[in-house]
């Protein structure tokens, strides 16, 4: 009993660890003799300052024997994880235990008589390090699948609840357009009885006037008599119509004006949700804003150009800090070729995914930095823009006309690339006073008059030698140029709208990610005559256009024709609702169940102009949520903020 009392008191000296580490034995005789020459291997767990409890496995059975006695010595080589050198000791055994007996399992506890001074506190800072470590590993881990647990859930009602937020929002507009068509309805039925009303008050006022030059012909006055009558009682049935109708309307007209204030707070709350999630795709390290999510091949892709937008994004929105990491990352990281920033970087880790570079992109960034320029008055970056500025006129300068191709190893020419430096141009030259941005930015528009609005059947090319219609040389030319500009170069605004919404507006239904799907207008990338797969709405492109319609707006407000401009409100309107209706929900952890808008209403389909709309249903864009929020608040980022 005194024995095992013995044995239980030097094993609560031990410090219990669950990971074992290798120790070599050897046996040595009382004297210090070597016994068995041979090293054996074993393992430790438990350890004190004053020795360990080491376990051997499948002991031969002379080493069985000659531990079960007791009276060797061993000599001890300790390995410690993560340690290349071995701590060197010598022990006697203090008790014995049979763990296995039919494997020849032992375990025995060992007490030093000579171990390294040095190596005796690594054993033990290595023993209460673990010690300590893996109930806190332990306990961490817990909290981890709680935190993660918690975060799938609150991720879970996140996305629920913004699911609901963009159904509220779908069906209040539904609302408000039914509303609007009935206004209409109403507004129609009011102008044909008033035109009824009016004609027989011209009928009973020339009655009236007929009787009186017959009055001494009294028959005749009595017949007159008896139509007038009967033209009041008319006329007075038709005003008991029209009352009716104008109670109507009145009526109407108040259930419109509140399902407009509803439209207006929802629609405000899910465009905070779409800007919130261009937010937390950003990623914190690189500065830069992952242009897709839904589609896996370009899920870590982010496109120079979408980050001009998410820039511009941030900066209009206030969010300064968010756009000087896009910023920085240019400016410090961004690996150039030739003098060009590349089209696309991983976000990850800002290293290029292509080495292809093409001019919009670069002039984009630079339009980014200009207008970061203009709202902050930080001039930090402009070098930045006018290196890029400094490589466009270099391509300029290759030319015989002066126009700008699509990248140093390109040999084509884009009207949207040269509209982009138009404005790019004119905005550094605001920004510096410099002539020679003045003087570049009137050499492209001379460019574009010789060789983009040269064809009279189609008012603008989608480049040199390109007659193929591309909406957005359309938008750009009224964002970038202006309605003044293009009327004094001999364009006609009206004409350039007028074209891109009967060649490229079309209607098509749209399937959401919930399988409902509902019917949206907007434009197409092309003509859809053009092309074999029918009408797809770009919603970038429809942004595009919306802010042309509020331009046009604007530019007739300013003329005083206020009819024209409610046209083309009534224009942006319409079509800002039907994107409104393309909203989905980032269905993605990453994206945290915020709104967003997917790049096109079909998925893998070509565009018309050499690429194909992302893969998925669910694939939220930063192009298309951008230029949707820039639509949304009237911001057009082809002219310097006012």
């Amino acid at each position: 009993m005194k024995e095992n009392n013995l044995k239980n008191n030097e094993r609560r000296r031990y410090i219990r660890l669950d990971s074992v580490f290798p120790v070599q034995i050897r046996l040595l005789s009382a004297n210090g003799k070597t016994i068995l020459s041979d090293w054996q291997q074993a393992f430790t767990h438990n350890v004190s300052d004053g020795g360990m409890r080491i376990d051997i496995h499948n002991c031969s059975p002379e080493l069985f024997n000659l531990l079960q006695e007791g009276t060797v010595k061993l000599q001890l080589k300790i390995l410690l994880p993560l340690s290349a050198a071995f701590v060197n000791a010598q022990a006697k055994i203090s008790w014995f235990s049979e763990s296995q007996k039919e494997l020849k399992s032992v375990s025995l506890g060992v007490v030093y008589e000579y171990i390294e001074p040095s190596g005796q506190k690594r054993i033990m800072r290595y023993a209460r390090i673990k010690q300590i470590t893996v109930p806190v590993l332990i306990g961490f881990i817990a909290i981890l699948a709680v935190a993660f647990g918690l975060n799938s859930y609150m991720n879970y009602r996140l996305v629920q609840g913004n699911k609901a937020l963009v159904a509220q929002l779908i069906s209040i507009l539904q609302e408000w357009s039914l509303a609007k068509e009935k206004i209409k309805d109403i507004s129609r039925q009011k102008e044909e009885l008033q035109l009824k009303i009016d004609s027989l008050q011209a009928r009973i006022e020339a009655v009236t006037a007929e009787r009186e030059s017959l009055r001494e012909k009294v028959t005749a006055v009595k017949q007159l008599t008896a139509s007038l009558e009967q033209l009041q009682r008319e006329k007075a049935a038709l005003q008991e119509q029209l009352l009716k109708i104008q109670q109507k309307e009145s009526k109407v007209t108040e259930e419109f004006l509140q399902l407009g204030k509803k439209r207006s707070q929802i629609e405000r709350a899910n465009f905070e949700k779409m800007y919130k999630w261009l937010v937390v795709h950003q990623n914190p390290r690189t500065g830069l804003v992952m242009s897709f999510e839904g589609d896996e091949d370009l899920s870590r892709w982010a496109f120079s150009y979408d980050q001009s937008l998410a820039l511009q994004a941030y900066t209009l929105l206030g969010d300064i800090d968010r756009a000087r990491l896009i910023l920085e990352f240019y400016r410090r990281r961004a690996k150039k070729v030739k003098g060009f920033f590349v089209n696309a970087y991983y976000v990850d880790d800002g290293s290029p995914v292509e080495y292809i570079m093409h001019s919009g992109p670069n002039i984009w960034l630079g339009i980014g930095i200009a207008q970061f320029i203009r709202k902050t008055k930080d001039k930090t970056y402009l070098y930045l823009a006018e290196e890029i500025a400094e490589e466009i006129i270099k391509l300029q300068q290759q030319d015989e006309a002066e126009g700008i191709r699509g990248g140093p190893e390109v040999s084509w020419y884009s009207t949207e690339h040269n509209l982009d430096a138009y404005a790019f141009f004119n905005m550094l030259f605001q920004l510096t006073d410099k002539e020679i941005y003045h003087t570049q930015a009137e050499k492209v528009l001379l460019w574009l008059v010789a060789h983009t609005y040269d064809k009279k059947d189609i008012p603008i090319k989608r480049g040199k030698g390109d007659a193929t219609i591309a909406t957005d040389t359309y938008a750009w030319s009224i964002a970038a140029i202006g309605p003044e500009k293009l009327i004094e170069l001999g364009m006609n605004p009206d004409l350039i709208m007028e074209f891109a919404e009967q060649n490229c507006a079309v209607n098509c239904q749209f399937q959401r990610p919930d399988g409902t799907t509902v019917a949206v207008k907007g434009f197409d990338f092309a003509s859809p005559r053009n092309v074999a797969r029918g009408g797809v709405i770009s919603t970038e492109w429809t942004a595009q256009m919306i802010i042309s319609f509020k331009i046009m707006a604007e530019y007739y407000r300013s003329k005083g024709l206020e009819k024209k401009a409610s046209f083309y409100e009534e224009k942006a309107d319409e079509y800002l609702v039907n994107l409104c209706t393309m909203i989905i929900v980032s269905p993605s952890p990453s994206g945290q169940g915020e709104g967003c808008l997917p790049y096109a209403s079909q998925d893998v389909v070509d565009t018309g102009h050499g690429w194909l709309t992302p893969k998925g249903k669910s694939t939220g864009s930063v192009a298309a949520t951008a230029y949707t929020l820039f639509a949304y608040y009237n911001y057009n980022p082809l002219k310097l903020a006012e």
